[in-house]
């Protein structure tokens, strides 16, 4: 399967050093793709937080699939349904259980999903 890949937004500090903000830019989700988060853990103290929004009438389900890392890989996959008509915010806990050896996330999605996805977290750079 050829998944597609987005990339993790990080919200850029304002003058004041007090709040972070950030135009979210959504990614359509083509199913049969399924969805590559690249460098999903590069981020601080683990901030991840990944969006996904369903656009259709009927619920599904989202599969975050288990990592190829040991040692919370060997947990496998989870899948989290989400609601007709949402947006579902998804943080990740057990991080280990779904990172790559490369620090990328993947999601498979049902063949009936639409919608959208982004993922966003603080940087780990300074004043950024």
């Amino acid at each position: 399967m050829t998944r597609d890949i987005i990339s993790v937004q990080y919200p850029v500090i304002d003058e004041t050093q007090s709040v972070c903000s950030a135009v979210v830019e959504q990614t359509a989700v083509t199913a049969a793709n399924g969805i590559t988060i690249e460098k999903a853990v590069a981020n601080k103290n683990n901030t991840l937080m990944i969006c996904i929004e369903n656009t259709a009438d009927s619920d599904t389900t989202v599969t975050l699939t288990a990592g190829d890392a040991y040692p919370n890989a060997m947990l496998g996959d989870l899948e989290v349904e989400v609601s007709a008509s949402s947006l579902y915010a998804i943080q990740l806990q057990d991080i280990s259980r779904f990172e790559n050896k490369d620090g990328s996330v993947n999601i498979d999605f049902d063949s009936d999903f639409t919608g959208n996805i982004f993922a966003i977290a603080k940087s780990v750079d300074l004043n950024v």
